[in-house]
Formats: structure tokens, sequence, C-alpha cells
């Protein structure tokens, strides 16, 4: 019972639990047939395993059935379902958690592995649910549990109690994303690297000034020159 729910079952069981009990919040999970929750001394999410089944005994003839839960758990089933998990013991809360386990443990009875992997079609699939959960239309015309049922139509047509809830269309989409739910999600693009930053300009030493000595002996040399061409000059003259 420990087994992870798939997103794709997921999106199966909410859409299940809206259908059969027409609530889409936390009160689905206290829902007994024909809505007459409000007749039981507590909540079913506060009464346990046992409790629920020992209760249902009454539920067909008081209430009409004994449907229970979330997802409408014939006493029947939550027997069944108790005797194929030991984990189960009749003290355990009959909590919205253990619901949608059990839940999961029907869809994977009607096929929703093979559903996914491709080994039975859509339309199979569908009357599979159709079969355990009386709200749903068969999506082609077959042999029903009372007589030939059409597409659209409950599997059980002809027992004067149920009838399908929803449009068969609406089933059909609901399965096609069922099965888009186990898509690989996208590969999300790497960041862009982050641009280099440019390269500082280069800096080019100024030369440095020149020096007290330097000036000095420029001094000098002119000086110099200076007397040589005077000489020159006296030289020539004479």
């Amino acid at each position: 019972m420990q087994r992870p729910i798939p997103h794709g079952a997921a999106i199966l069981l909410a859409s299940i639990r809206e259908i059969e009990t027409g609530k889409a919040d936390l009160a689905a999970y206290d829902v007994i047939y024909g809505h007459k929750q409000g007749r039981l001394p507590k909540p079913l999410t506060s009464m346990t395993y046992g409790e629920i089944i020992d209760a249902q005994k009454a539920w067909s003839k008081n209430h009409g059935s004994s449907a229970a839960g979330a997802y409408q758990f014939m006493r029947a089933t939550l027997i069944d379902l108790a005797k194929a998990n030991p984990s189960i013991g009749g003290n355990d809360p009959f909590t919205p958690r253990l619901q949608d386990r059990l839940g999961y443990q029907l869809v994977l009875r009607r096929g929703y592995s093979e559903f996914m992997a491709g080994k039975i079609s859509r339309t199979e699939f569908g009357k599979r649910l159709a079969q355990e959960w009386a709200s749903f239309p068969v999506l082609a015309a077959v042999k029903g549990a009372h007589r030939q049922v059409a597409r659209g139509e409950t599997y059980y047509a002809g027992d004067k109690l149920n009838k399908a809830l929803v449009s068969p269309e609406r089933i059909e989409r609901l399965l096609d994303q069922v099965r888009a739910a186990t898509a690989a999600p996208p590969t999300p693009a790497k960041p862009a690297p982050a641009p280099s930053p440019a390269p500082a300009p280069e800096v080019v030493p100024a030369a440095p000034p020149a020096s007290k000595g330097d000036s000095i002996s420029g001094a000098l040399l002119g000086i110099i020159v200076l007397l040589l061409i005077a000489a020159a000059t006296f030289i020539l003259g004479d």
C-alpha cells in the first residue's frame, strides 16, 4: 500500500472523486450514496475501516446503496481490498490518504498500467473504468451488465438505479490527459553564460619627469657648445 501514486493516476483519481461525489474538495471523502452522510453519527473520515464495513450492512436498505467515500466503495469492494492488502487493519482510520491508496488499487485492477503502456486502448480502459464506477459512460457500444448499451450510457444501464453522469467526450479528454502526464518534462534550457567583462584598457605609463641632475647636465652641454662656436669664430677671424 506504500506504492507511490503516479501523476497520471492522481489526475484520474481527482476526476473520479468529483464525478462520483460531485465534490472537488475534502468533503468528497465523507460522501455516502445519495449524499445522506448527514444521517451518520460521525463523518466517514472519523470512522475506522472496520466501523464502515459493519455500518454498510444496513446502508443498502436504508440509503439505497452501500457506496461510501470519495470513490464510492461498495462494501464487497472494501472487504476484497482488505483481503488483498494485509497491511489494512480494521482499526485504521478511513482517512483521505487511505481512500486515495484504495482508489489507486482499483484503477490498477482496471488496467491503468496496461493503458499507460499502450497495451490496451482508450476505449477498452474507459469500459473497464465504467465497470468499476457506474457514473462513467462506456466509450463505445458494448454488452453491459444487463443489456446492450450505447456509447455514452452507463455500463449498468437497465438496473433502474445507475446512470452515466458525464459525456464520453469528457472521459476521452481525461484519458488523453492522463496518458500525456507520463511524457518526460521538457529539458530546461541551460542558462546563457554571463558575458565576460570587457578587458581593461592598457595604461601606458607616462615618461618619468627629468631629474634635477639631468637638467644641470643639459645646461652645461649648452655652454660648452657656445664656447666652441665662439672659439671657432675667433680662429677663423684671425
